[in-house]
């Protein structure tokens, strides 16, 4: 007879991964308690305060006392204010899953905003002379977070899993669920605004909206009282500069200006009103030599090593012997006057290739743009064509709409989207996503069945944009 075998240790394994795995749901469960208990008490708040509302402002109608303005006032003084939508977004992302989470990967992508009659008798008139910006900012509610849940530290897609502060962020899951985007503003018909390169999906209710103003909004015109006052005479001046060669530089400079056509050169003139009207076109050339003076001023620019180098026993600088200009050194624009986090512009993970297959290509060209009148195919609502539909897919796709966990904990690497009136379905591959089929929606309930179902995979991690509801 043979020996039976021991199995203890096997079984102790397997006791040990259950543990684990139900510490882990535990843990899980705690954080979801948590979570529904700030909820319970964010609510329970925000009624109490609407009960005492409603009570003072039944009391004060009945009573007619003049104080009820001097209530609204303390209200308003607390930061305590009922906001109502001015209207809602009617766009070509009808749900979360798959829309951009910037509006600058996807600059094709197309929106409505129709005012809302109740809050003007006259919403037209509300928009008069906002034809006149090329852009807006929106200010709108996070409605799909799901709950009113919030953390102090999150994980942003692009950060692949790492933490960092919620207000070093754009996510959606915050305090206050507001969110911010920039948008382009086509045309305006009435009293709606018809936008592009936007993020946000069908149904999001916008709070307010606002033209941008680059003089005003764009740390690059942020300078300071020197260089707002600088001229093309005072620039090149030798006591301003700490370097002979400095001097040479920015004379070259200016020769190089006086020197251009007629046809190319931007003359200032001396009177006022002349100044005025050609202030627009002198400021660019004036405000990139401020920046060079500036930047030769630190004495950095002879002087900066590489790497490489710093670790040599080469004697420092000297002025006869001047190390040559790193153009990729100087920073210019914003580089010179707005830092952000380095993960935003490099970031862990890399942009993908996007492909499509030989049918899904053949299927995308079967769609007609909106302004169609051809009722044979299928026609999208807020493209103007196949071509836009095929940039609007590359910039979605490129970016990697994914969720870090699903990312790195599903094996289906199937993934489904709904942009305007077709339902995208692609793959994941390593470093390329591929479009494999693209179908026209046949109703409402079937193209948001199919893209909600994938979205649930996309609930394990927090979304870096700031305009994804």
């Amino acid at each position: 007879m043979s020996t039976p075998v021991c199995t203890c240790a096997e079984q102790v394994r397997k006791l040990t991964q259950q543990v684990s795995v139900m510490r882990r749901e535990i843990k899980n469960i705690r954080q979801q308690i948590d979570g529904s208990v700030r909820a319970h008490k964010k609510q329970m708040s925000s009624l109490q305060s609407t009960l005492t509302d409603c009570i003072n402002h039944d009391s004060q109608f009945q009573s007619k006392s003049p104080s009820k303005c001097l209530s609204e006032v303390n209200q308003l003084e607390q930061g305590r204010i009922y906001t109502v939508p001015i209207g809602y977004v009617n766009s070509c992302f009808a749900v979360k899953n798959g829309t951009p989470r910037q509006p600058t990967i996807c600059s094709s992508s197309r929106a409505s905003l129709k005012i809302e009659s109740s809050v003007f008798n006259n919403p037209d008139h509300s928009l008069v002379g906002l034809e006149q910006y090329s852009h807006i900012w929106i200010i709108f509610l996070f409605h799909k977070n799901g709950q009113l849940s919030y953390k102090a530290k999150v994980k942003p897609p692009r950060l692949n899993g790492q933490k960092v502060g919620v207000y070093s962020t754009r996510s959606p899951h915050r305090p206050n669920a507001l969110g911010l985007t920039l948008a382009k503003l086509e045309k305006i018909t009435g009293d709606t605004l018809h936008l592009s390169g936007v993020d946000v999906i069908t149904g999001t209710p916008v709070l307010d909206i606002k033209p941008y103003i680059p003089d005003y909004d764009s740390p690059t015109t942020r300078t300071d009282d020197t260089s707002k006052t600088s001229s093309f005479t005072d620039l090149p001046m030798a006591e301003d500069m700490e370097l002979d060669e400095e001097t040479d530089i920015l004379e070259t400079t200016s020769k190089h200006f006086t020197e251009l056509s007629p046809e190319t050169s931007i003359s200032c003139p001396a009177s006022a009103s002349g100044f005025s009207q050609s202030r627009s076109g002198c400021r660019g050339v004036t405000d990139v030599l401020a920046e060079v003076k500036d930047y030769l001023k630190h004495g950095n620019v002879f002087c900066e090593q590489t790497a490489e180098d710093k670790n040599t026993d080469a004697p420092e600088c000297s002025l006869a012997g001047p190390t040559p200009i790193s153009l990729s050194r100087l920073s210019f624009g914003h580089e010179l006057y707005s830092t952000i986090a380095a993960w935003v512009r490099s970031p862990p993970i890399s942009y993908l290739d996007v492909r499509f297959t030989v049918n899904a290509e053949k299927e995308l060209n079967e769609f007609v743009p909106c302004n169609s009148t051809d009722s044979q195919r299928p026609k999208f609502q807020f493209l103007k064509g196949p071509d836009e539909a095929m940039a609007a897919i590359h910039g979605i796709l490129s970016a990697d709409p994914r969720s870090v966990y699903r990312r790195a904990h599903c094996q289906d690497r199937l993934f489904f989207f709904t942009l305007d009136t077709a339902d995208i379905t692609c793959w994941f591959g390593d470093g390329f996503a591929e479009v494999v089929r693209v179908k026209p929606v046949q109703d409402t309930g079937a193209g948001c069945g199919v893209a909600v179902s994938a979205s649930v995979g996309n609930t394990g991690g927090v979304m870096e944009g700031g305009s994804v509801s």
